[in-house]
């Protein structure tokens, strides 16, 4: 098997501009905008979008990885800061998790309907996002500002859940806020027994 050759730089600035523009463009008019659009957004002709992706699919999936590894990278930024505030840190990395799974779900849906599989997430890119997790997770309970008996296995739903509650909403973002902060209120720390409001009071 021959490895293929690697792209000149003007060919990796076009590639990576077609890509942005196809994040911009997927994100505005939905993941059936057509490739033409994309082509206009990032300055290049429709021909150039085909030869760095062959078909619609292609465009997408390169989109949706390109989006994963980024959020990723940004996961482990926050771990490396070590914020003076862990709760602040955990809720909003989860914010971020819940919007991010609400688009990539647009994503594979489109792939899907299209007869292509995509795996969930590379093993690489899964792994790293748990381990992120599981760190801000841990610093928010040792701060008393998430529950002691939540685990990452119990997120996981939870955030799956809520972004598909977020899809459901969707451009009601007050609704969806409440949402969201009704859910976070349910992982922070139980109030004792004797400050928890009586039935009926």
């Amino acid at each position: 098997m021959t490895e293929s050759k690697p792209l000149r730089a003007d060919a990796r600035r076009n590639r990576a501009k077609v890509l942005e523009a196809a994040e911009t463009v997927f994100a505005a008019k939905g993941t059936g905008a057509p490739t033409e659009e994309v082509a206009r957004e990032a300055g290049v002709g429709v021909g150039t979008v085909f030869r760095h992706f062959p078909t619609k699919e292609a465009l997408l999936e390169a989109v949706l990885y390109a989006r994963l590894h980024r959020f990723v990278d940004e996961a482990e930024a926050v771990v490396a800061q070590d914020s003076a505030d862990p709760g602040a840190a955990f809720f909003t990395f989860l914010t971020s998790w819940i919007e991010m799974s609400s688009a990539k779900n647009a994503y594979f849906e489109a792939l899907s309907a299209a007869g292509v599989h995509v795996p969930k997430a590379g093993s690489d890119v899964a792994t790293r996002l748990l381990e992120a997790l599981g760190v801000l997770l841990r610093r928010a309970q040792d701060a008393d500002a998430v529950r002691a008996d939540l685990a990452v296995a119990e997120l996981i739903p939870v955030i799956i859940g809520t972004a598909k509650a977020a899809e459901h909403i969707g451009a009601d973002c007050a609704l969806r806020d409440r949402v969201v902060a009704i859910l976070f209120d349910g992982l922070r720390p139980a109030l004792s027994a004797a400050h928890a409001p009586r039935v009926g009071a």
